[in-house]
Formats: C-alpha cells, structure tokens, sequence
C-alpha cells in the first residue's frame, strides 16, 4: 500500500475497548487507526473494504507458539506459519526456544529476528530459553518478551528441572519468566511405572495432574520469594486453577489452550496420538473448572501451544509419537463459537486473545481498537459456520485436533500494520509484519 493510501473499514460491527459494539467505519492512515465513527466520509485515496454483517475485533495475539524454525522446517517454517496466522486472525506471536540451534543466546536470537523480518507476514517476538548456564544471556539479550523454563516435558540444555537450577534464574533480573510447569522428576518415574503400554490415554495418567501442581507450587514459591514476574503457561488441571484463585500474586499471570478448555482425555478414543500434547488432556471435569477459573479471571488469557508435527510422526506407536499439535488457525473461531453458544461474550474472547495478552508482555498500542492504536485488525464472520477441513489448513503439518468442527468467527480479512494480508481466502504473500517491542522487557 503506497503512503498516499488510507484504508476505510465500513460499517462494521465494532469491539471497543469498553467492549462494547457499535456500528461503524474505522479509517487507517499508514500503519495506524486514525478515526472511528458512525460514519466517515470516504475520500479519493480510500481503498475502502466492506465489512457489512462482519464484526471487527483487535488482531489476535497469539502469545505461545512452536514455528520450529530454524532447525526443524520440515514440520513448520515461518513463512507458512505465519500464513496460517493470517488465516486464523493472529496477527502477532510469541515463539518458543526449543528450535535447532535452541534460542538461548543473543546469537540465536538475532538469527531468529531476522529470519522473521524476511518471512512473516504477520507481527512477532521471541523467548529467550533458560539452560542451567546461560544467565547473562537471559539478562542482557533483547528484544525478548520474556524468559521460558522447561520444568519438566523437555530434554537438553533447555531442561531445567530442580529447585537448585531454577532458583538463580528467578533471583535476578525482572524479566518475566514464563514456565511450563511440570514436575520432572514425578514423570520420569511414571514412565518407569507404565512402560510397555502402548495407548496413548496413558500419557495422561503419566503426565498426571500432581506433576503439574507440583512445579507450578515450586514456580509460585520462587515468583513469591523474590517478587519476580511470573507467566505460567498453558495451564491444564483444576487443581492449579484452584490454586491459583486462593493464592495469586498481582504480579502472577496464567493462560490456557483452547485445547484443555475443549478436549480431554475422550479425545485419545476418537484420534488418537493426534491429541498427545504437552502437558496432557484432562479429564472432563477439567474443563469445566477450568472455563470457569477463565470466566471469573484466575487465568488471564488464551494461548494455542502450537506445536506442529507431521503425520508421519504422529502416527509412531506411543511413546515414540511426539507431543504437541496445531492450532494458530483454529483458536480464534473455536473461542467465537463457544461464545455464540453462550459460554462467554464476544468481548471476552477479544480481551483474553488481544488486549490482556498485550497488557501482560507490555507490547505498546495493539490490543484494542482505538485512535493512535496499530492497524492490526480483522474482520470475523459471526452468522455463518464452516467446519475445519484439512485440505484448507495453511500450516505446514496439514492437520488439526478439531477437523470436522463446525465453526462459526472465521476470519474474512486479516490487517497487519495498515496493510491487508488477508482477504476471503487470498493472501498478499508481500506483506511483513514487524519485530514487537516488550515495554516490561
């Protein structure tokens, strides 16, 4: 889009921040929203896009991923990755250290910003992986939105497992740290315990409930002890939900999957290592303690954990089948669509994947729609459903836990920066979305 170009969004159905809707047009001038209104009068520069009966809400922040670039490209990239974001209404994301070579220096940081700045469409940032050496490069490199820590569900250098190698990491510093918490230890002696079964069920039972609540108590102590910021990650079980709402410090945020609100440990009967993740599916009675721990904001915010394998992979017998599945693509639709059947409001699906995800990493002027705020919009469809199919899946693994789903919020046009990525099934494979910046980094 040349500079002398404005975009004008007309007549949508418009998320304010208040989160209330109104109908109206929203003008974009470069890679910002200038004017919201009833109505705007259009102009000669105005590439004016019509969004009658679409609802326009706040980019998607998608703030865990696994892009498995660089090192393994053949599961995921970020040019598809990042098409499948657009497909998906993300507009921005956070990605994960566990690549090849891992991003545990500036080094590999640096490579990872640039690769993104010549292949992603749309906006991102990226943690920086603890190892049990790398303390000066967890304080001084940067941009990055934070500091993950494999508990537990890892192996390598970025496993970082006991109290002893965790602890110095929280100590110093005031970066946040983002866990994922499960207990080591308590895992690898339950493999021990239920070696030779093949079903995948059982990685639930091996994985359980209690090696969760047990790292995310250690994490909750060493968050307390030293007044650290702390972001525990896709949190799965009622019991540290639970936890959570009697004992929270301000500075403690949580998150949850679209999968842990969704599926659970019925899934395993229906497709198998297909729904192997980490940490595991619960059972139902999880999910129901856990949307109600979202609803009254004991967990902050939605996260997809996509962590894309082949199918050849996935089809290995269990153990040998990796963890971890897709879900950029599907997460916003699957969220509008629970709140189309009533579970929530529009507008909570807007704050818990847009406005608290930019409020807890301290990413400036993106998350609500409003003058002066980025151009990171899009345009959702509320009146009619669509079910997943693979064969329309942009990334690159070409599956999904919830092929057949019938949804309805898919997105129709997709903004990043003032310029449109994506359009009712086109994509502007030109566009490139820009490094993020962490007013709290």
């Amino acid at each position: 889009m040349s500079s002398t170009t404005t975009l004008l969004i007309n007549q949508a159905h418009i998320i304010l921040p208040d989160g209330n809707l109104s109908l109206g047009d929203v003008r974009i001038e470069g890679d910002k929203i200038t004017q919201i209104a009833s109505e705007i009068v259009p102009t000669e520069t105005d590439k004016i896009i019509d969004a009658t009966g679409l609802t326009l809400l706040p980019g998607v922040i998608d703030p865990q991923v696994h892009f498995r670039e660089p090192g393994l490209e053949h599961k995921e990239d970020l040019f598809t990755a990042s098409l499948a974001c657009a497909r998906g209404g993300v507009t921005s994301f956070l990605e994960m250290p566990n690549t090849k070579p891992l991003t545990s220096t500036k080094a590999a940081l640096d490579d990872k910003l640039q690769r993104a700045a010549s292949k992603s469409l749309v906006n991102y940032g990226f943690f920086i992986g603890a190892t049990a050496e790398n303390l000066e490069d967890l304080r001084s490199a940067e941009p990055v939105c934070g500091i993950k820590i494999f508990m537990g569900s890892s192996h390598g250098a970025l496993l970082v497992s006991t109290e002893a190698e965790i602890e110095p990491i929280f100590a110093v510093g005031k970066r946040l740290i983002a866990v994922h918490a499960e207990d080591q230890a308590r895992i690898l002696e339950r493999r021990k315990q239920f070696a030779g079964i093949s079903d995948p069920a059982i990685h639930s039972q091996i994985q359980d409930e209690q090696a969760a609540l047990n790292a995310t108590k250690l994490a909750l102590k060493l968050s307390k002890k030293y007044q650290r910021r702390l972001h525990i990650l896709h949190l799965s079980t009622g019991i540290e939900a639970e936890l959570l709402r009697h004992d929270k410090p301000s500075w403690v945020t949580a998150e949850v999957t679209p999968q842990h609100l969704l599926l659970n440990t019925e899934a395993y009967s229906k497709i198998g290592t297909l729904a192997q993740m980490n940490p595991p599916l619960r059972s139902p009675e999880n999910n129901e303690i856990l949307w109600q721990a979202l609803l009254d904001g004991v967990i902050d915010f939605i996260a997809t954990d996509h962590a894309p394998h082949t199918l050849e992979e996935k089809a290995q017998p269990y153990p040998k089948s990796p963890s971890g599945m897709p879900g950029v693509e599907t997460s916003l639709a699957l969220m509008l669509t629970q709140a189309k059947a009533g579970k929530c409001t529009v507008a909570q699906v807007s704050n818990w994947m847009s406005t608290a995800v930019a409020k807890a990493y301290g990413i400036p002027n993106k998350g609500a729609i409003a003058v002066g705020y980025d151009a990171d919009l899009i345009l959702v469809d509320l009146n009619n459903y669509r079910p997943v199919l693979r064969e329309e899946l942009k990334t690159k693994c070409g599956w999904s836990p919830f092929e057949g789903w019938d949804l309805t919020g898919w997105t129709q046009v997709t903004i990043v920066g003032g310029q449109i990525v994506y359009e009712r099934g086109e994509f502007n494979t030109e566009v490139r979305g820009k490094a993020l910046s962490f007013t709290n980094g």
